[in-house]
């Protein structure tokens, strides 16, 4: 039987040369996904304007519309207007969709997307800034008809 060295005490207490390189010295505790600047919005407000289907450069469709929200009290409210896009594809989803009306008499609309800041210079070279969101779920909460009564909606994804 072959006898046993004993192993100093200080070596065993340092953590060995593998065990240091691999460790890494700082790390994002709250997520394991790398950061994006890409954000989530949620949006309730009434449809601005009926939803216009245009093509892309590529031949793929996109649904622009616009929400408008109000914020203050009655006599002091403020609107503010959020443009969107959406990748519906064709069909019913999208048909009813495009059939919705806008305005106080229209839909009540709760929208969720992916929201970016985009920075760019206008024709005078002054620096600018917009956010786009990109729909990635849409659900109709109030439907108005075409003859002033109400019904609840559906989720249209």
């Amino acid at each position: 039987m072959a006898a046993r060295l004993p192993i100093p005490l200080p070596y065993l207490s340092r953590p060995s040369y593998v065990h240091r390189t691999l460790t890494p010295t700082s790390c994002r505790t709250f997520t394991t996904t790398p950061s994006r600047p890409l954000a989530k919005i949620s949006i309730v407000g009434r449809l601005a304007a009926e939803p216009e289907l245009t093509p892309t450069s590529s031949g793929q469709d996109v649904i622009k519309y616009a929400v408008g929200t109000t914020s203050g009290p009655r006599d002091n409210q403020q609107t503010s207007w959020w443009k969107v896009a959406s990748f519906t594809p064709e069909g019913p989803q999208r048909d009813r969709f495009m059939g919705l009306g806008k305005g106080r008499e229209c839909s009540l609309l709760y929208v969720e997307g992916s929201c970016t800041m985009n920075k760019f210079h206008d024709k005078e070279g002054n620096p600018q800034s917009a956010m786009s969101i990109v729909q990635r779920h849409v659900e109709v909460l109030d439907r108005r008809n075409s003859d002033g009564s109400t019904g609840s909606g559906e989720p249209e994804s």
